[in-house]
């Protein structure tokens, strides 16, 4: 039986919105040696003045690790994206037909993304049908980095991503624009809030 999961993003590294801009006043104000100029909430100020200047390189000082679950189209878009480091679930280590998956692969629900109950059916059938030839090759003893490849672009994956806070700007200044697929938007667009929330000023010019 096919496992229907939605999309889910997890920040793992401990955020600390204003000591992350007082690292990156302490960075940026060697370039103009300006130390003696820090005071209480400048870094608020000199944050917003590197992000109006465009002034990136000083935030890449400061790294954030994030946990996503979602397909593994979604995945293809993301590793595209080359200054960051990437740890992704192996479909040739995993045998979804034992253990800990239950003998079921688990693919992100797309519900959404169709225009009416009977163009969704047909999804759902073809994902059960990948499932189904997945099972009957491995149980016929095809190694499953083999028997892989049947599984559906939406079969889930976890992906664990550092970047830079400039790399993470990249990522989401793309990746949640109108031209960006609808599954990698509406993931990056939950990232984008979840970053506002914590972080001050770095993310708060991208909609």
């Amino acid at each position: 039986m096919v496992k229907y999961v939605p999309q889910s993003h997890e920040i793992l590294t401990p955020i600390d919105g204003e000591d992350v801009l007082k690292r990156i006043e302490q960075a940026g104000r060697v370039c103009y040696k300006s130390e003696d100029m820090a005071s209480a909430g400048s870094h608020v100020r000199f944050a917003k003045m590197l992000v109006d200047r465009e002034h990136f390189s000083v935030i890449e000082h400061v790294n954030v690790t994030v946990k996503f679950v979602t397909n593994r189209g979604v995945t293809h878009e993301l590793v595209r994206h080359r200054t960051a480091s990437y740890s992704q679930e192996s479909t040739r280590y995993c045998n979804y037909a034992k253990g800990k998956f239950d003998g079921e692969i688990a693919v992100i629900d797309q519900r959404d993304l169709f225009t009416g109950p009977a163009h969704y059916k047909l999804w759902k059938d073809a994902m059960a049908e990948a499932e189904r030839a997945y099972m009957d090759m491995v149980e016929r003893g095809v190694p499953p980095q083999v028997a892989r490849g049947v599984l559906p672009t939406d079969l889930k994956t976890e992906i664990i991503v550092t970047a830079n806070l400039r790399e993470w700007r990249h990522v989401l200044e793309l990746r949640t624009s109108e031209a960006a697929h609808p599954n990698i938007r509406s993931l990056m667009k939950g990232l984008l809030a979840d970053f506002k929330q914590r972080i001050p000023v770095i993310f708060d010019d991208i909609e």
